[in-house]
């Protein structure tokens, strides 16, 4: 990356950050003031948003997740856990606690795990669609659309495969996410070019290791797509995102966004509060802005929350920083 790009983007972020910092409370009573009013995250053609993952450390039930949305002004999501959870899956047996397990205390936890996976299968196959009608209903009544479903099914039986894809499509979602390897993105690829949907693969780390490429999983079918996840990319390769937007971006339809140190840095790879770690943001965004690419940019809220703050008010923070860069 040039030097000029860098001292660009750092006088961008720098902006960004300084407009934060001086304007939190506004921001905060502006989206509560504004909720009367559908929201509207598009800024400048680029659509930002979140993914529900964001809000784990939260009650986030639906109702509770739009309430979250709502203070951010955002307007689409990647759906998250949330789908199922607040349908009333059956929860799988948690592992017992102290340590390594005893042969016996491993077989009766994994027993007790196939029994639980089992009633999750039956759960599935017969929950009514309409139950997902009425949750999209919900979301698109605030003026909040879902354009993934991450329901991460690849290790699924065929039968519940297909009930994702049919939900997905219920719910408003081009496609479904997994996280990126051999088996998802062999298996999955299939299921939604039978569904007319998409297969969406998310990577962490995987980038850094040897002879990695986002192409050889991207060739086992045309419905296969990336969630990529810009900030983990740069964190573990220190190369600059904008290589792979401008190399994939129409196999590419979200990005994960969050910002991170590089691998040489002290910490290195570590997420960090917008604007304070290396993850080149504003590039990215300018660089959407600009091709008018219609990826989805979605944040993924992994960084410590501060002292007094929430995961819902980190988010509103993350979305107005990267307003004052497209604007």
């Amino acid at each position: 990356m040039k030097k000029s790009a860098i001292s660009r983007r750092k006088f961008l972020e720098a902006g960004a950050s300084a407009v934060i910092l001086a304007s939190v409370p506004s921001s905060f009573s502006f989206a509560i003031k504004h909720q009367s009013k559908k929201p509207d995250s598009k800024v400048s053609g680029v659509q930002l948003g979140c993914t529900t993952y964001s809000y784990r450390a939260m009650p986030h039930k639906v109702d509770d997740v739009i309430q979250y949305l709502l203070l951010a002004g955002i307007s689409s999501i990647e759906l998250r856990s949330v789908a199922e959870e607040d349908l009333g899956i059956p929860e799988l047996p948690a592992r017992p606690a102290g340590g390594a397990l005893s042969d016996a205390e491993k077989a009766e936890f994994e027993a007790a795990t196939r029994k639980a996976r089992e009633t999750q299968r039956q759960w599935r196959l017969s929950l009514p669609m309409q139950r997902y009608a009425d949750m999209r209903k919900k979301f698109n009544d605030a003026g909040i659309n879902i354009h993934i479903a991450k329901f991460a099914p690849a290790t699924w039986s065929d039968e519940e495969i297909d009930y994702a894809f049919r939900a997905t499509k219920v719910l408003g979602a081009y496609g479904i996410t997994d996280e990126i390897g051999e088996e998802a993105c062999r298996r999955l690829g299939k299921f939604a070019e039978k569904h007319n949907s998409l297969a969406i693969f998310h990577q962490h780390a995987q980038p850094a290791e040897p002879g990695f490429s986002f192409e050889k999983f991207l060739s086992y079918s045309p419905a296969n797509r990336l969630n990529f996840d810009a900030g983990h990319y740069f964190g573990a390769t220190g190369l600059h995102p904008n290589g792979i937007l401008e190399k994939l971006h129409d196999r590419i339809c979200s990005i994960h966004i969050k910002d991170k140190t590089g691998p040489k840095s002290n910490p290195p790879d570590t997420n960090m509060p917008f604007g304070q770690g290396e993850t080149p943001i504003a590039d990215i965004l300018l660089l959407l802005k600009k091709e008018k690419w219609p990826i989805n940019v979605d944040i993924e809220l992994e960084y410590r929350i501060p002292e007094g703050s929430d995961p819902a008010k980190e988010v509103a923070k993350c979305i107005e920083y990267m307003r004052n860069i497209l604007e």
